[in-house]
């Protein structure tokens, strides 16, 4: 989130406000700076890894929208978040594939910080939804008698709609504020993303509040919705080793099991650049970690989920069965 790869350069160097200097109106996305035939296969790789992503997440949606059986909380939950997965690598991925084959990698302003406002909405959207999946697994172990009347599906349908607002007015204000500063030159984010680390870097005034309130935030989201998923599938585990039945204890522990994967995908990278500030300082790691949780999680996700579900599996099926006989 913000200030997570933060490469925030002296006050005294980042407070150059000058008149001489023109209003900045684009940005250059440096991203990989390489020989063109290995630009040309990232190209293809992450073509293919987008592509992967898209199919097996709109597939789980489709899966989870066709089949009946899976109108529960549970999978109304994980049909949300794969549809939200699709938007979360939408927002930066096709930016980044036309960066890779271009020669001028350039991005408006406008362009910027539109990237930069819907990849850390849909990213803390993303928290919150985790959240709450957290929690409606602690509900359903911890609380089974009780759950069918708490996990009602407008309680669901409220969480879901809760999780995208919230989500997408986070960071609204530090993101209008920092939109609001002079960019006077240089231009050049050495970044795959427009990432507010840069862009404070590259701004001509030093803004000390802005900068706190963007770490202020992106700590509560971060640090919050984990140990709230850390503390929720801690009281499962108790009321898992309880359970008297072998068959029981291995159900709850495959479904949890999967959403603890992804939950340790996805909050592993962003933990490893907030807890080490010395990341912040190497362009390539920041890029290649960016990459893990922009790409690579949201391409395990639909694999973990659907592997480690039967009726995941079998509603899968069903789509390709149906696909093959049309």
């Amino acid at each position: 989130m913000c200030l997570l790869t933060s490469q925030i350069t002296d006050p005294m160097d980042v407070s150059k406000s000058n008149s001489s200097f023109a209003p900045v109106t684009e940005f250059i996305l440096l991203g990989f700076s390489l020989e063109w035939q290995i630009q040309v296969l990232l190209f293809s790789l992450f073509t293919t890894t987008y592509v992967l992503t898209i199919t097996g997440n709109g597939a789980i949606v489709c899966a989870l929208w066709c089949d009946q059986r899976l109108h529960t909380p549970m999978y109304m939950f994980l049909g949300n978040f794969s549809f939200l997965e699709i938007w979360y690598v939408s927002s930066t991925v096709p930016k980044m594939l036309v960066n890779l084959i271009s020669e001028t990698k350039t991005i408006s302003f406008v362009g910027c910080f539109l990237q930069f406002y819907f990849f850390f909405s849909l990213g803390s959207s993303e928290c919150f939804h985790l959240s709450v999946m957290a929690f409606d697994r602690y509900l359903a172990i911890c609380h089974p008698l009780r759950y069918p009347n708490i996990m009602t599906g407008h309680l669901c349908a409220k969480l879901v709609i809760a999780c995208w607002v919230c989500g997408f007015l986070w960071f609204l204000v530090p993101i209008a504020f920092i939109s609001q500063m002079p960019f006077c030159g240089p231009n050049i984010i050495d970044h795959v993303v427009c990432d507010p680390g840069p862009l404070f870097a590259l701004a001509c005034a030093f803004a000390p509040i802005i900068q706190m309130v963007c770490y202020i935030q992106s700590s509560l989201i971060i640090f919050g919705s984990f140990f709230f998923i850390l503390g929720s599938y801690t009281l499962v585990l108790l009321a898992v080793l309880r359970v008297p039945s072998a068959t029981g204890r291995r159900k709850a522990f495959s479904t949890c099991g999967s959403h603890l994967t992804v939950v340790s995908l996805f909050f592993g990278p962003l933990m490893v650049m907030y807890v080490n500030p010395g990341l912040g300082h190497a362009a390539g790691v920041q890029k290649v970690i960016t990459l893990f949780y922009a790409m690579v999680t949201p391409l395990f996700n639909p694999i973990i989920y659907s592997l480690r579900n039967k009726e995941m599996k079998a509603a899968l099926r069903k789509i390709v069965g149906s696909c093959n006989i049309n």
